[in-house]
C-alpha cells in the first residue's frame, strides 16, 4: 500500500536538497518505493572521520535525511514535520565505496511519526541502525 500524500520521486528529493549538506556531502537518492525511501552516502574525504572510517554524525545525517523526508510526504498538504529525537547505533564501520540506508515507517501518525532507518556498506553488511521520532506540525491559521 502507498503511504506518500504528497508527489514524491527521485527527482523532487535530489531538488529540494540543493545547496544543503545533503548535496555537499554526495548523498544520492536511489529509489522510492511504496513504503520506503532508499539513498546513499560516499565513504571519502568528505566523509570519514580522522580514523578513516565514515563518520558517525554522517550516518545519522543519511539518517535524519531520509526519515525526515519520509516524514514530510507522508503528511498532508500544508502540514510539516520536524525532529523530536533520532537515535544511532554504530554496528560496523565503512573505510571506502558507499553506504547505503532505507527508511520505513514504524508509526504513522495524527501528530507523530517514527521511521526506522538501516544502514548497510557495500557488502550488504549491517553498518548503523537509526530510528528517528518526529512531530507533525498542523498549518498556520
Amino acid at each position: 500500500m502507498r503511504i506518500w500524500k504528497q508527489a514524491i520521486s527521485i527527482e523532487s528529493l535530489t531538488a529540494i536538497h540543493v545547496d544543503t549538506a545533503v548535496e555537499y556531502l554526495g548523498m544520492e537518492f536511489l529509489e522510492v518505493g511504496d513504503d520506503f525511501i532508499k539513498a546513499r552516502i560516499p565513504v571519502d574525504k568528505r566523509t570519514r572521520q580522522p580514523y578513516g572510517l565514515l563518520h558517525g554524525g554522517v550516518s545519522v545525517v543519511l539518517a535524519e535525511t531520509l526519515g525526515s523526508c519520509g516524514a514530510a510526504y507522508c503528511c498532508p498538504d500544508g502540514y510539516r514535520a520536524v525532529g523530536l529525537d533520532i537515535n544511532a547505533n554504530h554496528l560496523k564501520g565503512a573505510t571506502s565505496g558507499w553506504v547505503t540506508g532505507i527508511t520505513r515507517p514504524v508509526h504513522v501518525g495524527r501528530t507523530t511519526q517514527v521511521w526506522q532507518i538501516d544502514m548497510t556498506n557495500e557488502a550488504g553488511e549491517l553498518t548503523c541502525v537509526s530510528r528517528i521520532t518526529m512531530a507533525v506540525l498542523a498549518p498556520k491559521g
